[in-house]
């Protein structure tokens, strides 16, 4: 099938979007939906939202695995390539920088330059959250089914609150909207995966999950077991983001390849860079006591952790594509994607406003960057700068 977009496009679109995304896997989303969607208008707010409900639901890097879909949709295979790379380097060589030594942090100024970057997030997750309700809960059921959402997603905290919440909206889509009618929406794009590519990347997936440990433990490999502990990482969290860390710690950590305020300042490193947070694999790569550590070591852990993910996206979106369109499966999207409303809610007051918002000055900074997005449709690339500004400001005031 042609593609509507080239290569080149996607590369540059998310190169953009790497240098810029700060705040998390939430606000990503939200940089995705008013670049991607409403700027460029790569899919409309339907299959935007029905793509991010998948996306939760699968294991692995949500964010990343959205804009890795977004991709492939636009230009293929070589297209999903490009948009992971342009997203997830620009962060990795930071950290990896970092790792070897950088002084990429510290004093007053980057302190305010951090701290303006995470209200600016406050301004990107609100405007998602206000686009998509509009879009995808605007009337009594679906605002019911966001509201629970939200509910949900805040009181059961991390992964299973986020999991919880969608299950609401597919028991909330099948109950209450199975028979309600739906304005018509142009036809949901197809990402054009063939079935045998989605079957073999589904195999090797499960090869990795078996074969990887009996591999380290049988060669003794200290490149096999690194690929081990970053595969099984990726392959096991669900959401992505923070969810992971616990599982990093104990990968390696708790296995004495990384000391433990090395991996402590690798985080703090990872909260001032954009990007996904996948990107700290890099960092505990190249710090690794197992495995070749530098920049070999940091290629290895960032290729393993996103691999899982990748590959259990690309095994189901043929079947997806399929089922997507029968009014049964319409119903649950509807459902959920209201939910993923109430998910952001949730993740737009923690941890993005709790964390950023600290005061009065913080607060007005977060109001100015909504509005510039909103009412005078800046790009997000220069509210960031903005945010960044104001963050230095309010550190010397």
């Amino acid at each position: 099938m042609e593609r509507p977009g080239r290569v080149s496009e996607v590369f540059l679109a998310f190169l953009r979007l790497g240098v810029t995304s700060f705040g998390g896997p939430i606000a990503h989303l939200g940089y995705f939906r008013d670049d991607l969607v409403v700027r460029r208008k790569w899919m409309d707010d339907r299959a935007y939202a029905d793509l991010v409900a998948l996306c939760q639901f699968l294991p692995g890097p949500a964010s990343s695995q959205v804009g890795f879909a977004m991709g492939l949709q636009r230009a293929g295979f070589l297209g999903a390539l490009a948009a992971f790379l342009a997203f997830t380097l620009p962060s990795a060589i930071l950290l990896v920088a970092f790792a070897g030594g950088a002084a990429l942090l510290g004093g007053p100024v980057a302190a305010g330059v951090i701290s303006g970057l995470q209200i600016t997030a406050v301004a990107i997750v609100a405007q998602a959250v206000w686009g998509m309700a509009r879009t995808l809960a605007p009337d009594a059921p679906r605002a019911s089914i966001a509201v629970a959402g939200l509910a949900l997603a805040l009181l059961v905290p991390g992964a299973p609150g986020q999991l919880g919440a969608l299950a609401v909206g597919l028991l909330g889509g099948i109950v209450l909207l199975r028979g309600a009618s739906e304005t018509p929406a142009p036809s949901l794009p197809s990402f054009g995966v063939p079935r045998v590519v989605a079957v073999t990347c589904l195999v090797l997936l499960a090869i990795g999950l078996v074969g990887l440990p009996l591999l380290a433990a049988t060669t003794g490999s200290d490149a096999a077991a690194l690929v081990d502990a970053f595969f099984r990482s990726g392959a096991l969290v669900f959401g992505g983001g923070h969810v992971v860390l616990p599982l990093l710690q104990a990968g390696v950590v708790e296995t004495g390849w990384v000391s433990p305020e090395a991996f402590l300042a690798g985080y703090g490193a990872a909260q001032a860079v954009p990007g996904p947070l996948f990107a700290f694999s890099a960092y505990l790569g190249a710090e690794s006591s197992v495995g070749p550590g530098g920049i070999a070591g940091a290629a290895i852990a960032l290729v393993a952790i996103f691999l899982p993910g990748f590959l259990v996206l690309i095994g189901v979106l043929p079947f997806w594509d399929a089922m997507r369109d029968r009014p049964r499966v319409r119903a649950v999207m509807r459902g959920t994607g209201a939910a993923v409303v109430g998910i952001l809610g949730a993740a737009l007051y923690t941890p993005v406003f709790t964390t950023a918002v600290t005061g009065p000055g913080s607060f007005l900074l977060a109001a100015v960057g909504f509005v510039l997005l909103t009412a005078f449709r800046v790009p997000a690339w220069a509210v960031v700068i903005v945010g960044a500004a104001g963050g230095v400001g309010l550190v010397f005031t």
